[in-house]
């Protein structure tokens, strides 16, 4: 399976959502990284069929996704970013439903949606309303809908927003266990829940594309550019205003800066290697960010 995406470009109100978006996805995960605005949601509702692009293609196995319909869709995973729950219904009655609109036969679906929450760890709470599920929870059954076709193509839109640290973790292992022979694509802020997962990210700034490489690759483009500095209760307000810090730790009386910069930024300032953190960034903090 491959996915492409050709010269894709989406306008509101005269402002590009999108410009010119160019990619190619095989199997493996990619995180789509960039911060809210970024273009995200938009690039995967023009994938998923829900929004219609201005001008590009998005490519199939080479066939133009628009034209093959619901046999495309029929590939598809889809967790959104905000996902709406029939909060009345029990977790396998929910999956039941859901395999009946994916026109999913019963007795394979209610096989399929009973190996799913075993995996997803949600056995238990079958028979549980979703309502009363906490969120994480309720992401979990997100994910187990997505995967009810054995899909080829897994796609999921902030899932990790708003859960707890816990939470995120079992999210990002279950997004590995289900990585393999798809493609994952997985649209998020949190570096965290790409940085030990991905094979590839996408770096997405204004709709536009700014980097696609694997994660090490990105991290080590930033050699020469992350420093430690020493900074004293004295000198630390200076060199706030003078550096673009990402990091701060108090050791005893003086303080270790993490600081990002093209050029050596103090004269005792020591090069360390780079995080997917820093990578973000180098390319998405500007001004009061930092």
């Amino acid at each position: 399976m491959k996915v492409a995406f050709k010269e894709i470009s989406k306008q509101y109100k005269g402002k590009y959502a999108l410009h010119n978006f160019s990619a190619e996805l095989e199997r493996g995960v990619y995180g789509l990284l960039g911060t809210n605005g970024a273009g995200k949601t938009t690039l995967i509702n023009i994938l998923v069929g829900i929004l219609k692009s201005d001008k590009g293609q998005v490519l199939i196995n080479d066939i133009d996704a628009r034209k093959s319909g619901v046999q495309f869709l029929s590939h598809i995973g889809y967790l959104p970013q905000f996902p709406q729950f029939y909060k009345n219904f029990e977790v396998m009655d929910f999956l039941k439903y859901m395999c009946l609109l994916k026109e999913i036969p019963l007795q394979q679906g209610e096989k399929r949606a009973k190996e799913l929450l075993e995996v997803v760890n949600l056995s238990s709470a079958a028979r549980k309303k979703i309502g009363a599920l906490s969120g994480g929870m309720r992401q979990r059954v997100g994910i187990a809908q997505a995967m009810l076709g054995d899909p080829d193509i897994l796609i999921l839109d902030e899932p990790t927003a708003g859960l707890d640290p816990q939470e995120r973790i079992r999210f990002r292992n279950l997004i590995t266990k289900f990585s393999e022979n798809r493609i994952v694509l997985l649209a998020t802020h949190i570096v965290s829940d790409i940085e030990f997962i991905a094979n590839q990210v996408i770096l997405l700034k204004d709709g536009q594309l700014l980097k696609q490489d694997t994660p090490q690759a990105l991290m080590e483009s930033l050699n020469g550019k992350v420093w430690h500095v020493i900074a004293t209760d004295k000198t630390l307000d200076e060199k706030l205003k003078r550096l673009k810090i990402s990091n701060m730790q108090r050791d005893q009386d003086n303080i270790l800066l993490r600081v990002i910069d093209d050029e050596k930024p103090d004269e005792h300032a020591a090069s360390v290697q780079a995080n997917l953190e820093d990578v973000f960034l180098y390319y998405f903090g500007e001004g009061e960010q930092w």
